[in-house]
């Protein structure tokens, strides 16, 4: 972590013994098709007219358009896994959900490049223009992001720009060890919290983003998928097995308590470091205050490596 540019290393092996392993969500998904098809698994691309019927009978089927012909799937489960903007979670009834939402007034401007990442570990830089994140996919490839206004567009950013801004928030340490380069892809994403309670309805059930959101500080958003998804299938797989629901009806209980300790920790994290359009003196202070005690403090910083590094699921 960095604080106007000077950096503080947290050991993360050192305080959980455990450690963080960056993969790409492209490469996951990659890996997961790949997997699918090894194992015979059918996988339809570009289906339209989702649709997710009898979710409250012991049979339901969802319907869906796929190379121009209408198909059904008929299901013992369905297992929610399409995104925040997928079908699922509008399956359910409006009056049985509950949305908490918060949306962030900021996004981050995101440069993927072909270059060596400046850091073989990722650093988190709060600075007084705005917060920077170096991140990697791989010995040769970088990603890294800028804390930008909502307003911004991609054509006020030319790469010049955004290495330019990554040397000054990033400090002076990265700065000598960054290697610039054209980008392959630049984007900018917006910030929110979200969580769609519950995470069940009758033979429905969401993971992932289609429950919940994170902002991408904490690391958290494909964990807590990862999450569910093993959560979902151990359910499901003991179901098949003996017969019992225990674990399907404790399901949306069980994530959702992961999911809202994800969410507090992201949520504060995003807090420590960015700064906010209405951060007045004293809120800033309160911000420079708090890194500082983390940066001097063992268990302050054990606190936040336990959460950065992921909580263990739930018994």
């Amino acid at each position: 972590m960095a604080l106007d540019g000077e950096p503080h290393r947290l050991d993360l092996k050192a305080l959980t013994g455990q450690v963080v392993t960056v993969y790409g969500q492209t490469e996951v998904t990659r890996d997961l098709i790949e997997a699918a098809a090894a194992r015979g698994m059918p996988v339809r691309f570009e289906a339209t007219e989702v649709a997710l019927h009898d979710l409250e009978s012991a049979a339901p089927f969802v319907t869906f358009v796929h190379d121009g012909q209408v198909q059904r799937l008929d299901c013992d489960f369905v297992a929610g896994c399409d995104g925040f903007y997928g079908v699922s979670r509008a399956a359910i009834p409006q009056e049985l959900r509950r949305a908490f939402e918060r949306v962030y007034p900021f996004g981050w401007l995101g440069i993927l490049a072909d270059v060596p990442p400046c850091s073989h570990e990722l650093i988190y830089s709060n600075h007084e223009r705005g917060f920077a994140l170096a991140s990697m996919r791989s010995a040769t490839r970088s990603r890294y992001y800028l804390q930008c206004g909502l307003d911004e567009q991609l054509e006020d950013w030319p790469d010049e720009r955004i290495w330019d801004e990554l040397a000054v928030r990033l400090g002076p340490d990265a700065h000598c060890a960054m290697t610039r380069g054209p980008s392959i892809e630049t984007s900018i994403a917006p910030l929110r919290s979200f969580v769609s309670e519950p995470m069940r309805h009758g033979r429905l059930f969401l993971a992932g983003d289609a429950a919940h959101i994170v902002p991408p500080t904490g690391a958290k958003g494909l964990n807590l998928a990862a999450s569910d998804v093993a959560m979902l299938s151990e359910a499901i797989a003991a179901f098949y097995a003996s017969g019992s629901q225990a674990g399907l009806d404790d399901y949306s209980g069980r994530a959702l308590a992961r999911v809202w300790k994800a969410e507090r920790f992201s949520w504060w994290f995003t807090g420590l470091t960015h700064r906010f359009p209405d951060m007045d003196p004293f809120a800033r202070k309160m911000q420079i205050a708090e890194l500082e005690y983390i940066f001097a403090s063992k268990a302050a910083q054990t606190t936040v490596a336990e959460n950065y590094v992921g909580l263990p699921l739930a018994p």
